[in-house]
């Protein structure tokens, strides 16, 4: 299976937004069929086959998640971030403000979803072939 150091590395790779699809292509490659990320510290918890799980350690402060999420103001910020226009701290940040909780990525449908606090879905978009 996976280690924290594979994924690490693969993530190394990655410098914007604009490199999330090749990012996902590497995770692939080393067996995950998902993630979770939580927008409150940065960590992550893997699923790989046969029911592997491995989280990794918060990366960062924690922030506060707004209550409410303001879903046109993620969309922007989310294009914004794609095109490489931020950082993942900053990424991370503005999420937290607009109400993101966090993202669950399934490779099997190639998809990233959104969640507020609530549980409900922000937004569902289909990840891009690197």
């Amino acid at each position: 299976m996976f280690t924290l150091d594979q994924i690490r590395a693969a993530h190394a790779r990655v410098k914007s937004g604009a490199d999330f699809p090749a990012y996902i292509q590497d995770l692939i490659k080393l067996g995950l069929t998902g993630y979770e990320t939580y927008v409150v510290d940065g960590h992550s918890v893997f699923y790989g086959r046969d029911g592997f799980t491995l989280q990794s350690p918060a990366k960062y402060e924690q922030l506060v998640i707004a209550s409410h999420s303001d879903q046109p103001a993620f969309e922007q910020q989310l294009k914004a971030h794609q095109q490489g226009a931020t950082d993942y701290l900053t990424f991370c940040r503005n999420s937290a403000g607009l109400g993101v909780e966090k993202w669950v990525v399934s490779m099997a449908a190639m998809t990233c979803t959104y969640y507020s606090k609530a549980g409900e879905e922000i937004l569902a978009e289909a990840i891009p072939v690197a």
